[in-house]
């Protein structure tokens, strides 16, 4: 929208704007109170915008009134009146020659923690306001498991990658989370995620699972190590780690099937996305004889893992088809999404691990959860904190709105986390 004030239509010119600031100890009747004084004098609304933090009221109207009751005496008196009269304050001022309603911002910033301090906070702001970045609105979305407040931002053209590189870096010295993000419709748009298991949907890795039964543990969790940092080739660690397993009873699966613990918030996260709408799928270098009843479990869309051969009811040490490496999670988040009739970039992958940089660069957004730097460097967010639900605050959901949800279903529960 231009600078200049846009009339409704049918409006003459000779008419003025006011804006009208309400505070105070928010209670109920305050707002028709305004309007009561305001229908009196025959005003035009032309937006109202508010805000109630802890019970204290921010209420902004904007008016157009003709020219004579705007610059007049009587609609301030009687406004302040009314107000006063109801224990707030107000002020009047004209706002002619500004635009209605304002232009959208161009990026949003989620600043998670536990907690977020003052000092963090003013950091994020003067580093934005030292390239040129306007704090159009704040908000808070999370009091739990974390702080979450959410920042849309006006970022002048050809600023974005020096404030996302800026922030990146704010986040590890003030040890808070940092997402940048377009706010745009496509933020709104997301409809297929997909989720890496081990150490993302899941706590542990289930291929060590697996090696305990061996007497291979250490050499394994070695070998994944250096996988999830990059330093060696997933197909080829997957190769010598299922090698180990060689002889162990089919049973065992079943065994580390029962023995898997959610991520914290996992089971959250999952119930709201579907709520939403959301495609949910499983992208994983584990093995779908284990994860397939989890899968089921969680009402999973789709899955992608690698099989295990096995041979007279024993594991033989080797896998069955195409290993899903590296390339093969991209490949099946982008299958995935022609099933669901899905556009790339309206798709969220989530994972740990350098195996999954490939999945994230495809992704319409990658997150990184507690991972490795590898895969940090590459996300457009990354997650530090162990509560896979704080993913919601990244896409623009609230936790009131999750826990008015789960209220409906009976299922809101808050546990209590040590500091």
């Amino acid at each position: 929208m231009s600078a200049s004030q846009n009339w409704p239509a049918g409006s003459s010119r000779d008419r003025s704007s006011l804006l009208i600031t309400v505070t105070g100890r928010d209670q109920p009747g305050v707002t028709s109170a305004l309007f009561e004084v305001l229908s009196r004098h025959r005003v035009d609304l032309l937006n109202v915008e508010q805000v109630v933090i802890r019970g204290r009221l921010t209420l902004g109207v904007l008016v157009a009134a003709a020219t004579e009751v705007a610059a007049g005496a009587e609609l301030r008196s009687e406004v302040e009146a009314a107000i006063h009269g109801v224990g707030l304050d107000v002020s009047i001022e004209s706002s002619d020659g500004l635009p209605v309603l304002r232009v959208p911002s161009t990026h949003t910033i989620v600043v998670l923690g536990r907690p977020i301090t003052a000092e963090a906070f003013g950091v994020v702001a003067r580093e934005a306001a030292a390239l040129g970045v306007n704090i159009d609105f704040i908000r808070g979305v999370s009091d739990y498991p974390v702080t979450g407040l959410e920042l849309r931002v006006s970022v002048p053209p050809g600023a974005y990658r020096e404030l996302q590189a800026v922030l990146a870096r704010v986040a590890v010295e003030e040890s808070v989370d940092i997402a940048v993000e377009d706010y745009s419709l496509s933020r709104r748009a997301k409809r297929l995620i997909v989720f890496d298991v081990d150490s993302t949907l899941i706590q542990g890795e289930v291929i060590e699972m697996l090696a305990a039964h061996a007497g291979a543990e250490a050499a394994v969790a070695e070998v994944t190590e250096a996988a999830m940092r990059g330093e060696l080739d997933f197909a080829e660690s997957l190769h010598r780690r299922v090698a180990t397993l060689a002889g162990l009873p089919a049973s065992v699966l079943d065994d580390v099937a029962d023995q898997i613990e959610l991520t914290p918030g996992a089971r959250t996260t999952l119930r709201t996305l579907r709520r939403l709408g959301y495609h949910c799928g499983i992208v994983s270098g584990g093995f779908r004889q284990v994860i397939e009843p989890l899968a089921h479990e969680l009402m999973m869309d789709f899955v992608a893992a690698n099989e295990l051969e096995i041979v007279d009811g024993k594991l033989t040490g080797r896998v069955v088809g195409d290993v899903v490496d590296r390339p093969g999670k991209a490949k099946a988040l982008r299958d995935f999404a022609q099933q669901a009739g899905v556009p790339m970039e309206q798709t969220v992958a989530v994972g740990d691990g350098a195996n999954d940089i490939d999945m994230l660069s495809a992704a319409g957004l990658g997150v990184a959860f507690n991972a490795k730097p590898a895969l940090r460097e590459v996300a457009d967010a990354s997650l530090s904190y162990p509560y896979l639900d704080t993913l919601l605050f990244i896409l623009g959901i609230t936790r009131g709105e999750i826990e008015a949800a789960d209220a409906l279903d009976g299922v809101v529960r808050r546990v209590e986390i040590p500091d």
